[in-house]
């Protein structure tokens, strides 16, 4: 048998692969793609690869161009989302504001007392959320045409936006969440004030009470086209309506509470300084970076007063702590961190109300004013025998209620995001209506908050007992109403009076005064 017989019968790999790959080259070698061959001739095989990407883009652009052409959202619609998104990212800003409140009041007060602190700061969140949901939205912003409060749509029950009178489109979930971020704010102010002696139950109750009651109340004569809204009075970001009435509760609570022991005696006002100023600082810069969704967020849209917005508050935050470090500084001897804390906060509450009607310049001087008002306000209130240990009552009343004043004195019509059809004119630029207007808001607001704060606080002290025991005090509320530390491990200011007696108290003398604060 031949060599080219056994082949036929038996062919090689080789072989299979040629008669395997024969078809398609006979295709190729086809007279009919003549043409083509010598076109591709002139191309390199990068070129010749564009050609079906092009095809795919070309049927992919098409066949968007004939959706939008079908049917696409409107210019409207953009506006909408892009409120919506924004105001939610505000809404996310305001509520971490709580972290820095939780940092900045425990580093201002003693290391005994920082697991009481921070459960405050914390659960008052918790707290102020199922409140305003279950009462306080409906109370500040339902509209039944009453001026002095809101009912109906309970429970975030209402699907109808009227209901509620949300602004611009936005859903009603995103305007609830933004809002109860601004509940909780006022209740955690009245934290700081009442810090290291107040028994936890009795903090919990009034600020349920507070946001569920007393904060939608006033909120709704501002905000929910209330008697002071129909006035004219303007708080555009809550200066007032938040940290105002914040610190009215605090003062209020402060001054029934009574001091910290130790704080003044023999007629000497005693430092009691904080245990960590790192954390105080922190707490202080986040609640700068908060205070952008606070403030512009309240625009609540996508325009061009949100950056105007963003640089008045920056401007007076900024003046606010450079004013009350020299301020300090010139006063004490020293720059003194914690009131270049305060000083910075001032101005940033100060500027709330009028953010969005006062010039760069406005802003500047509210920033000042309030980090000079500051330092001296914490003196002021240590002469009256009132104990805050963080300064928020200086910080949100005394310079939420100048921020608000300011408005009436420095609005300025001609600032580029003015309303042309309602311009808010100030005292010092032709207008003595508005100054009035913030006058009465100032004094309604206050006097509202402080009665109904005076009355819940004495009711918890006849009924809970307001303060912890001496013995409490002077351990620690972490071990007291807690049973756990902050630091475990650590030496506590507590081990050190105890050990040494330097505290100069008797087992008699404690347990007598322990009896007579713990009412």
């Amino acid at each position: 048998m031949s060599k080219h017989a056994i082949n036929r019968k038996s062919p090689s790999t080789k072989g299979r692969q040629r008669d395997w790959q024969q078809p398609s080259s006979s295709l190729w070698l086809a007279p009919s793609l003549d043409s083509i061959k010598t076109i591709t001739r002139f191309f390199s095989p990068y070129w010749l690869a564009c050609i079906p990407l092009a095809a795919v883009i070309f049927v992919v652009w098409n066949g968007a161009v004939s959706a939008q052409e079908a049917e696409g959202p409107t210019p409207a619609d953009v506006q909408v989302a892009l409120n919506t998104i924004w105001v939610l990212i505000a809404a996310i800003l305001v509520i971490f504001m709580n972290a820095g409140f939780a940092m900045l009041e425990t580093g201002f007060c003693r290391q005994k007392n920082a697991v009481n602190v921070l459960s405050k700061n914390l659960i008052v969140f918790a707290l102020s959320t199922i409140s305003f949901w279950v009462t306080g939205f409906s109370l500040m912003f339902a509209n039944i045409g009453n001026g002095f409060i809101g009912a109906g749509g309970w429970f975030l029950s209402s699907n109808n936006a009227e209901t509620y009178g949300v602004p611009g489109g936005l859903p009603i979930a995103v305007f609830f969440l933004f809002q109860v971020a601004f509940a909780g704010t006022s209740a955690t102010i009245v934290s700081g004030a009442v810090a290291e002696r107040i028994k936890f139950v009795d903090f919990l109750i009034f600020s349920l009470l507070l946001v569920g009651v007393s904060y939608p109340i006033t909120g709704h004569w501002v905000w929910g086209g209330g008697w002071l809204s129909a006035l004219g009075f303007k708080d555009f970001a809550g200066s007032t309506v938040v940290h105002a009435v914040g610190g009215w509760a605090a003062l209020v609570g402060a001054a029934i509470l009574g001091p910290r022991e130790g704080k003044y005696r023999d007629g000497r006002i005693n430092a009691i300084p904080g245990h960590n100023m790192s954390i105080a600082t922190l707490g202080c810069l986040i609640l700068w970076i908060g205070w952008f969704g606070f403030n512009p967020g309240s625009q609540l849209a996508v325009d061009a007063a949100v950056p105007y917005i963003a640089v008045t508050t920056n401007l007076a935050g900024a003046a606010g702590g450079i004013a009350a470090t020299v301020t300090s500084w010139a006063k004490d001897g020293k720059p003194d961190l914690s009131m270049i804390i305060n000083g910075v906060l001032a101005g940033l509450v100060a500027i709330t109300a009028g953010c969005a009607f006062v010039s760069y310049w406005g802003a500047f001087v509210i920033g000042i004013i309030a980090g000079v008002i500051v330092v001296y306000s914490v003196a002021f209130f240590d002469n009256l025998r009132i104990d805050d240990p963080v300064g928020a009552i200086s910080v949100h009343l005394v310079n939420g209620t100048w921020g608000t004043l300011a408005v009436g004195l420095l609005a300025d019509p001609n600032i580029p995001i003015a309303l042309p059809e309602n311009p808010v004119t100030g005292l010092f630029y032709g207008g003595v209506n508005q100054l009035i207007n913030q006058l009465i808001g100032i004094v309604g607001v206050g006097l509202f908050t402080a009665v109904f704060s005076a009355v819940v606080w004495m009711i918890l002290k006849a009924v809970f007992g307001l303060r912890v025991s001496l013995e409490e005090e002077i351990n620690g509320l972490d071990i007291g109403e807690h049973g756990m530390e902050a630091y475990s491990g650590f030496v506590k200011e507590s081990d050190v009076l105890v050990g040494s007696r330097a505290s100069g108290i008797s087992e008699v003398d404690l347990a007598s005064r322990s009896e007579g604060i713990g009412k």
